[in-house]
């Protein structure tokens, strides 16, 4: 016990950087008997390594899941070239950037903010509500109030290049969307910490030239992104729609509770996905994790990749799929 006990305060001091003798407390009961210390995980839809690499970091300095989330979604967010989430993410069709995003904790406390518009961080709003209303959801001006009163500044998200997207769009004014054309979609995240808890974020600029209102899948918690602490998490990316029809994220943590592993709940919820009318057009991607650390991604059609941050290390992996092409 003396060198168990001994072991777990020099890894919590030398490399986290804490020093509570309740998270000494806590962290003991998790590694139990095996001496064995839980790893820190991140995964993330698409190859977007600035967003793991946040995530990973903040774990490594002893940040909890949830703030390891956070940060991860914020990358993306404040990427001008990143046409699908937050500043330079494509309008809708009358030129308007909206947002959405959730966030998740291991207590299963969320929040989420849809339609918001001129804020750059939709996730620490969609944050703020979790922790200070007692809502899940605010939407339109009514996020947007929120935000301003919670310090948030207002930002034209419309760059350059989306606005020339969206006025060449406006000459034929079809929309289609097209599978894999960006190689990147909405970012959701999940991650497990040193104390083994879960938590996830998803955020989006929704497809682009949308219809003005139209809200997708990422900020509905069970869609979008669901966390069972017991259990596992799960997060969509791909046509909201679709996963809306499905409660694609939280059809894959129950499986992962009936005891499918993560790849195999990913794999049955995108089979789930056959029966829509729209499925020979779209894509659709799951990841997850369980609470042993195990991961699993999979994809509706080839083109889906995730990427794994773990041990300092961060991979890019393109996801088996249901469709080969």
């Amino acid at each position: 016990m003396k060198e168990r006990r001994k072991f777990i305060q020099s890894i919590g001091i030398s490399v986290l950087g804490i020093s509570s003798a309740n998270w000494f407390k806590e962290l003991e009961s998790i590694v139990g008997k095996n001496n064995k210390i839980p790893k820190m995980k991140v995964i993330a839809t698409w190859n977007n390594p600035k967003a793991a690499k946040a995530a990973w970091n903040k774990l490594y300095e002893g940040g909890s899941a949830l703030d390891a989330v956070e940060a991860g979604a914020r990358e993306p967010e404040a990427d001008p070239l990143d046409t699908s989430v937050g500043l330079g993410g494509f309008p809708d069709r009358d030129g308007d950037v909206t947002l959405d995003a959730c966030i998740m904790d291991h207590l299963g406390n969320a929040g989420a903010v849809l339609y918001l518009q001129d804020i750059l961080h939709p996730v620490s709003v969609a944050r703020k509500v979790m922790e200070k209303t007692p809502h899940v959801f605010l939407a339109g001006d009514g996020a947007q109030k929120f935000a301003l009163a919670e310090g948030f500044e207002k930002q034209n998200l419309l760059t350059e290049n989306a606005k020339k997207a969206w006025k060449d769009w406006l000459i034929k004014s079809e929309y289609k969307p097209i599978i894999n054309v960006e190689r990147h979609d909405t970012i959701g995240i999940l991650a497990m910490d040193n104390m083994q808890h879960l938590s996830g974020a998803c955020s989006t600029s929704g497809l682009a030239f949308k219809m003005k209102g139209r809200v997708g899948d990422s900020p509905i918690i069970g869609a979008g992104l669901y966390v069972d602490n017991e259990i596992g998490a799960a997060t969509a990316t791909g046509l909201g729609e679709a996963v809306i029809k499905k409660v694609g994220a939280f059809s894959v943590v129950e499986m992962m509770r009936h005891g499918l592993s993560p790849q195999n709940a990913c794999k049955e919820a995108i089979k789930r996905l056959l029966t829509l009318k729209e499925s020979k057009d779209m894509q659709v991607g799951y990841i997850a994790i369980n609470k042993r650390g195990q991961i699993g991604a999979y994809g509706l059609r080839k083109g889906f990749q995730y990427i794994v941050a773990e041990d300092g290390k961060i991979t890019v992996h393109d996801a088996d799929s249901y469709f080969p092409y």
